[in-house]
């Protein structure tokens, strides 16, 4: 089915006529949450998503009470936009990890409401492998319960296509929403490094899931000659025009961040610099703004 045809205007979340710059601490891994604040706003980013996954340091589970009125000083102090918190929820046909799950998307909550003012901070999640046909209703019904728990504390759920998952594109996503009437704390992220070389097309998907988007993660793919892909840095091989992507998405309505996310395949390599990427990203992704006429904030 094509939904492109449902495709609305999407009214801008406030008067704002800009989109932030961010980056996604997921790939500074090693550092502190306190540490990594003061390095982004010295960069020059306007934004930052926390990753609140288990294991990582802003994981809810790590972040004392003290932590919390700490980093929210900083983040104030360096008036960086806390955009978003990434955190790892997958559906399971194991009723246990579901609950467990449901308490992991209640703790984000409360991490987003003890860190940030910002109503348009949203929590993240990809929903796992699989055959889509297969857990599709599976993806509904979890969905639907955490939306029960994040509508509590008012907080947008994203949920993220993922490539080779059991949601792969914006359209299964729409259909996940569909199921459960189109509530309005339930939003996607859109990512085209997980759509390119799949067939599917930069502006088409745009079009499509831009309405409905709620934050956006960007990073680079390149095919693998033995086969298979590989993510790289934002804005490192040309693969993906990000000055169009920021003019389409402006264009579309959209007035959230765009984040530089780090994949795993690279934070995980021997020699890899956090501190690096964090510069290479800002380099490349300011660049890209520039180029695409969209403003950042003052």
């Amino acid at each position: 089915t094509c939904v492109a045809s449902s495709y609305v205007q999407a009214a801008p979340a406030e008067t704002r006529n800009t989109m932030t710059l961010g980056f996604s601490t997921y790939g500074a891994r090693g550092i502190t949450t306190e540490q990594v604040l003061p390095i982004l706003s010295v960069t020059g980013y306007d934004a930052v998503e926390l990753t609140a996954t288990k294991g990582f340091d802003a994981a809810p589970e790590n972040m004392s009470t003290s932590r919390r009125r700490q980093v929210k000083r900083i983040l104030y102090d360096t008036e960086l936009v806390l955009t978003s918190l990434m955190e790892h929820t997958v559906p399971s046909d194991d009723a246990t990890v579901n609950t467990s799950n449901l308490k992991r998307i209640e703790a984000a909550s409360e991490l987003v409401r003890d860190l940030t003012d910002n109503k348009n901070c949203v929590i993240q999640t990809v929903l796992g492998g699989g055959d889509w046909d297969n857990r599709k209703n599976l993806l509904v019904e979890q969905v639907g319960r955490w939306l029960e728990v994040t509508a509590k504390y008012d907080v947008t759920c994203c949920i993220k296509p993922h490539r080779g998952g059991g949601m792969s594109n914006p359209e299964q996503a729409l259909w996940i929403m569909q199921q459960l009437s189109n509530p309005q704390r339930l939003r996607m992220v859109y990512d085209f490094s997980h759509y390119i070389f799949t067939g599917l097309e930069l502006q088409p998907t745009v079009k499509q899931a831009v309405s409905k988007t709620a934050h956006v993660a960007v990073k680079d793919t390149i095919k693998n000659p033995e086969g298979g892909y590989q993510f790289k840095l934002p804005g490192s091989t040309g693969a993906i025009d990000f000055a169009v992507l920021i003019k389409l998405l402006f264009q579309g309505g959209y007035r959230g961040d765009i984040s530089c996310e780090v994949s795993s395949m690279l934070w995980r390599q021997t020699g890899y610099d956090p501190r690096q990427a964090i510069r290479t990203c800002y380099k490349n992704m300011s660049l890209a703004f520039e180029k695409s006429g969209v403003p950042r904030p003052e």
